[in-house]
């Protein structure tokens, strides 16, 4: 890594808007030229969906949402709609340099690979890119974990991490933003219940598909996720695997491995 000085950041729960507008924050300060590259942690509350930063807010039943006291919010990323609850969610901001989207990608994987594997699961990337372009013309496609992108990380070819990308252009240079969804429960399910009643038809199916392309940190485990102790071994997956040094500025709570 060109930046060994990284910030590391365990933000806790906030709500989905602070959470977005938390990580572009961070991103657009970079590419101004203000700030450390970061690894940040965070969870949900209350639960959120998110929708990828070009999808239609119109595929959410918004009342349901409403009145189940689950937010909604726009990604500065792209992909598809995800429901975060039981889950801890990472972002990293970093220069961009002469990289493309998908060796970030690797890179990123790769760090959080090690990680999961301090925790005790091993896992794999994906190796192939599917066509989004001709998938995202179905309803099945709504949720981000119906399919997985090239070096997104899966196990015994199952999603269990949901990553999205962007970058941002300023006075320092391209900078990276991206952020994803590591799963320890199964409440990602409950997505296909809060579609429109315009793809209400297509429920069962993203339900039994998700049931099918997606793992969990409890069901791999078979015991509780201590959020605590995954968040350490994420953090010193990086640490490992990159070489960087995390320091935190005054007033960020940070967490130890």
């Amino acid at each position: 890594m060109p930046f060994p000085l990284w910030t590391f950041i365990d933000s806790g729960e906030q709500t989905g808007a602070v959470n977005m507008a938390f990580d572009e924050s961070l991103a657009r300060a970079l590419a101004a030229g203000g700030g450390t590259p970061s690894l940040r942690l965070f969870r949900w509350l209350p639960w959120a969906i998110s929708l990828g930063h070009n999808q239609a807010a119109e595929e959410l039943d918004a009342a349901r949402c409403a009145a189940d006291g689950v937010d909604i919010v726009r990604r500065p990323t792209g992909g598809r709609a995800i429901l975060h609850a039981e889950e801890l969610t990472y972002s990293v901001v970093m220069p961009a340099g002469r990289k493309s989207i998908l060796q970030v990608y690797n890179e990123i994987s790769g760090a959080l690979v090690h990680g999961l594997a301090l925790y005790g699961v091993e896992v794999a990337l994906q190796k192939s890119q599917p066509d989004f372009a001709k998938e995202y013309r179905s309803s099945s496609s709504i949720p981000c974990f119906a399919s997985s992108a090239r070096y997104e990380i899966e196990w015994h070819g199952r999603k269990l991490v949901g990553s999205a990308q962007r970058r941002f252009t300023g006075p320092a240079g391209d900078v990276v933003l991206q952020h994803g969804s590591i799963l320890c429960g199964d409440a990602h399910l409950r997505l296909a219940g809060y579609l429109a009643a315009s793809v209400a038809e297509a429920r069962d199916r993203i339900l039994a598909t998700l049931r099918e392309r997606t793992a969990d940190l409890r069901m791999i485990t078979g015991g509780p996720v201590s959020m605590d102790r995954l968040g350490g071994c994420i953090r010193r997956g990086f640490e490992e695997s990159w070489g960087v040094d995390f320091t935190a500025p005054a007033g960020i709570h940070t967490q130890t491995a």
